[in-house]
């Protein structure tokens, strides 16, 4: 039965997963059936309805296997990590450092759940703003990922690349790049050129170049990763929505305001048609094609981009034009 909830799950099969799930004798099965429900909600990009679950299944089962049996603790980062990702950083932030004492306490610091746990909390304070708590927990993690679990782990990348990340947001340009140029070298040399993270770690680079002021950089490899993306994932690919957006932004900052209005244009039509209207992706990019706009000084256009037709279901009117 837990196969069949996963496998209704996986295929975005709500309500017959829930259904399903009602079905459960076992506490683990069932914490671990709604685990995976949520987790599916997430990768829709349903939070809302994936939090109400990992709370439920907590409530449920935390009297039976306890507050700190590894399911249990894989659900609270599960649950923090929607609490983050809602804006509700407050308490995403308080439940991750619950997490991560309990983790330390009972499974050891070196643990991979551990490590990943105070990995997401070093995501919240830095999207919090505590950048100065931020940085030395995800220097750390980098380095204790690359001790236990190698240089070469998927999660030791990530760590060092959301290091990076924090060094370009605290203006550290000059230890991000280094580190970003690395990281992307060990993507290459891993996984291959043309492998999803290896896009995204050239998106990275190609961002901080633009961040230092290398437009020219910047601009040469925002090119071939726009290009790469259309070639490996396709014209509506999220990533590709993403690369061609960041390209559009380097020839913005580069003074190809007409390149960069066309390009802002593409992506917000393609995530308006892929996502949605009101996807936050979708928003991103309507905020970043009426700056283009009001730069062009076409003040109407930007109006029009910023407040858009209230009924979602008038596919025309939320068709951007290129012009």
């Amino acid at each position: 039965r837990l196969m069949l909830v996963r496998w209704l799950a996986a295929s975005w099969r709500f309500d017959e997963a829930e259904a399903a799930l009602g079905t459960i004798s076992s506490e683990q099965a069932a914490l671990e059936g709604a685990n995976d429900i949520a987790q599916a909600y997430e990768s829709a990009g349903r939070f809302d309805e994936a939090i109400p679950l990992y709370e439920k299944a907590l409530a449920d089962s935390a009297h039976i296997l306890g507050t700190v049996h590894p399911s249990i603790l894989t659900t609270r980062n599960n649950l923090a990590v929607a609490y983050r990702v809602m804006g509700r950083l407050s308490e995403a932030i308080a439940l991750f450092e619950e997490v991560v004492a309990d983790s330390v306490r009972v499974l050891g610091p070196d643990r991979p759940q551990t490590l990943a746990s105070r990995g997401n909390l070093a995501v919240a304070y830095q999207e919090e703003g505590r950048i100065d708590e931020a940085i030395p927990l995800y220097e750390e993690v980098a380095a204790d990922s690359v001790r236990v679990l190698g240089a070469d782990h998927p999660h030791t990348l990530v760590s060092r690349t959301n290091l990076a990340g924090a060094y370009r947001a605290a203006g550290r340009i000059d230890e991000a790049i280094p580190l970003y140029e690395d990281v992307l070298a060990d993507h290459v040399r891993i996984l291959g050129d043309d492998h999803p993270h290896t896009l995204v770690s050239r998106i990275d680079l190609a961002g901080a170049y633009r961040a230092a002021g290398r437009l020219g950089e910047a601009t040469t490899l925002f090119e071939g990763v726009l290009a790469d993306h259309v070639r490996i994932l396709g014209d509506d690919h999220p990533l590709t929505f993403t690369a061609r957006n960041a390209l559009a932004g380097t020839y913005q900052a580069a003074g190809r305001l007409s390149e960069a209005i066309s390009l802002f244009e593409e992506a917000l039509a393609g995530r308006m048609r892929i996502l949605g209207p009101i996807h936050s992706d979708t928003l991103v990019s309507r905020s970043h094609l009426a700056y283009a706009y009001l730069e062009a000084g076409r003040v109407d256009d930007a109006t029009a981009v910023l407040d858009p037709p209230t009924d979602p279901d008038d596919v025309d009117a939320h068709r951007i034009e290129s012009r």
